[in-house]
């Protein structure tokens, strides 16, 4: 059962992130999207993680007092997933304020913030950090 919610998280959230790049050169699409990734897609997450991660709260010797203690948390195989789902939802929230801010400003090369999407999506911090460099480089250059 594990297995699967893994799949249909993952599988739905790609879906997600795709329609999410797509927003950026469809506005109509983007208040569909700002709702998905600051509430719906948020709300549903939080629900499975909370299901995960309740009955399997004192089931596992870690803690997060090291980072062997942490790894020891991720020897459950529901608060692993737990954790990824954790993951997900919050790259999903900073690709969705990504989109709401370069939407917000005139000018912007939209495909400059498809790589932003991207790397949000794989590698959190890159991404964002892509962005908020992208996005000082513009406030500077405006006139």
């Amino acid at each position: 059962m594990l297995e699967s919610i893994f799949s249909i998280a993952n599988s739905t959230l790609m879906v997600l992130w795709i329609a999410l790049a797509v927003s950026l050169f469809w506005p109509r699409l983007q208040r569909g999207m700002r709702l998905l990734g600051w509430t719906i897609a948020p709300l549903i997450l939080a629900a499975v993680y909370t299901w995960l991660l309740v009955p399997a709260m004192g089931a596992s010797d870690g803690s997060f007092s090291s980072l062997e203690q942490v790894a020891l948390l991720f020897t459950n195989d529901r608060l692993l997933l737990a954790g990824w789902i954790h993951y997900l939802v919050f790259d999903f929230f900073v690709g969705t304020w990504i989109v709401s801010q370069s939407a917000q400003r005139r000018g912007w090369i939209r495909l400059l913030v498809v790589p932003c999407l991207f790397l949000t999506f794989m590698a959190g911090p890159l991404g964002l950090g892509l962005f908020l460099i992208l996005r000082a480089t513009e406030s500077r250059s405006a006139p």
